[in-house]
Parts: C-alpha cells; structure tokens; sequence
C-alpha cells in the first residue's frame, strides 16, 4: 500500500495519463509557471518588511529637493528686527 490506499502503481498509471494528455512541453510549461508565481508570493511576503524599512528611511532624511532647497543655517543673517515690520498703530 502506498500513499492513503494508492499504490506506485497506480501512481504511475495517472502519471502517463497526464503525460499522454498534456505533454511534456505544456507540463514544463505550467511546472515554470508554478515555480515563478511560488517565487513571486515569496517575495511578495517578504516586501512589508523591506518597504517598512524604506519608509523608515526615507522619513527620517529629507529628499534632494527639499535639501536644495532648504537654506544652510550658516549663510542665515539675523533675524530681522520684529519692531521692524510692526504696523504703526493709530494714536487716539
């Protein structure tokens, strides 16, 4: 007895039956199909923690633009004075 009341030969039997039906080439075929979507749902699981990781990076350092864009502290002059810009006020 084999494998839940199959014997090898009968194993075998559907073996050639499937054989004889969608051939060699088609059986490769959908064997590197299942291989490349098993591959694909491996990858797929192990994204969340990567792209955690990214986004984790990417939050804490700001993108090239915006660095560009941001002045450096060392070339900032004083700040102005606030009586400065203060609108004169109405005397009563």
């Amino acid at each position: 007895m084999g494998l839940g009341g199959i014997s090898i030969w009968q194993l075998l039997i559907i073996l050639v039956i499937v054989l004889l039906l969608f051939g060699t080439k088609r059986l490769k075929s959908i064997g590197s199909d299942l291989g490349n979507a098993v591959k694909g749902f491996r990858s797929a699981m192990s994204d969340p923690d990567k792209e955690a990781e990214e986004e984790a990076k990417r939050l804490e350092e700001p993108p090239a633009a915006n660095r560009a864009a941001t002045p450096d502290p060392a070339a900032r002059t004083a700040t102005p004075d606030p009586a400065a810009k203060a609108e004169p006020r109405d005397k009563v």
